[in-house]
């Protein structure tokens, strides 16, 4: 008498072959196929356009920085890295590097922490709150040609607005300088830039304390803690990640600032203003110099690369690993 548990050991041609363990089945592999080709048929449209109009030109950017070329027909007088010595050699784009630093330090030191303090104290109960922060937000949505005529107009020699206030207290004498003395240009211009910008970082402060849980701090208050314990021990480490994009974000803007420069001292007086985006607005639109104008951009882009993938990769890792492994246990 034959077990009805034995296994059927017949085989024919109805009975489909177990595919080998590891390898997917035929009807997965054509599945995984038409997704690919499917992810792909969305992606090329915008591919096609980010190589049409940002990797072409790039790599052109790149291409004429080694030759001598007005903008006129196709390079072809060929310079070899001659831009580049001669841009290192440049006391004007080497003041730029100077002057982008200084930038870099001064938003660093006085506007972050300023953002951030508003920031804290817009975020506890106070009345009439909502518009504090919607005042403090407006500059940041003015455009930056706005923004320069406006406080060309304000800083005016003489007979602006802050020199007439000056005026009216007894201060004359402090002003009349403003963007036309090379010793008070950039205090001046850093001065509008966190104006217009510290609004921006308030924002995003407060969007990461308002995402800290209530309860922690509750907890801290329990046991003890002051306003400046629960800061530090508290609200600030809970807050750096939104910090550090903050001051990548801070450090880049700073690297590549022109149009609030242009509009309102357009690298004057004498040079003490400019940056390296306006040197380089400057040879290749006014002096017709593409080819070195050209240089110029590529050691822009290679210092914003440099910088985003150092802070990538010794600052933003943390971050980046814990939205990967969100995103992959998300998945299962």
């Amino acid at each position: 008498m034959t077990s009805t548990f034995l296994p059927d050991k017949r085989s024919g041609p109805d009975v489909a072959p177990t595919p080998p363990a590891g390898r997917p089945s035929p009807g997965r592999r054509r599945r995984r196929v038409l997704h690919w080709l499917t992810a792909v048929s969305f992606q090329l449209p915008a591919l096609a356009l980010f190589g049409l109009l940002v990797l072409l030109p790039m790599l052109f950017a790149l291409y004429a920085a080694f030759f001598r070329w007005g903008g006129f027909g196709m390079p072809s007088d060929y310079t070899g890295t001659d831009n580049f010595t001669r841009l290192f050699e440049d006391p004007v784009f080497l003041g730029d590097l100077w002057r982008c630093l200084l930038l870099v330090l001064l938003s660093l030191a006085l506007q972050l922490p300023f953002a951030l303090a508003m920031a804290v104290l817009l975020n506890q109960r106070l009345r009439g709150r909502a518009f504090y922060r919607m005042l403090f937000f407006a500059p940041y949505i003015l455009s930056e040609v706005i923004t320069g005529i406006l406080f060309s107009m304000i800083f005016a020699p003489d007979d602006g607005l802050a020199d007439r206030v000056l005026g009216g207290i007894g201060l004359d004498g402090i002003g009349g300088k403003w963007f036309s003395d090379p010793s008070t240009v950039m205090a001046t211009l850093f001065l509008v830039m966190t104006w217009k910008y510290f609004g921006f970082h308030m924002m995003l402060y407060l969007a990461g304390l308002q995402s800290i849980p209530a309860e922690l701090t509750e907890a801290a208050i329990v046991d003890g803690a002051g306003p400046w314990q629960r800061f530090r021990n508290v609200t600030l480490p809970l807050l750096a990640p939104t910090l550090r994009i903050s001051v990548f974000l801070s450090v880049i803007g700073s690297i590549q600032l022109f149009d609030l420069v242009w509009v309102i001292t357009a690298g004057g007086p004498d040079h003490h203003s400019e940056t390296m985006a306006i040197t380089m607005f400057q040879y290749g639109f006014k002096r017709y110099q593409v080819g070195y104008a050209n240089a110029i951009s590529v050691v822009i882009f290679g210092i914003s690369l440099v910088f985003a993938l150092a802070y990538q990769r010794f600052v933003l890792r943390r971050d980046l690993e814990g939205a990967t492994t969100t995103m992959r246990g998300g998945g299962q």
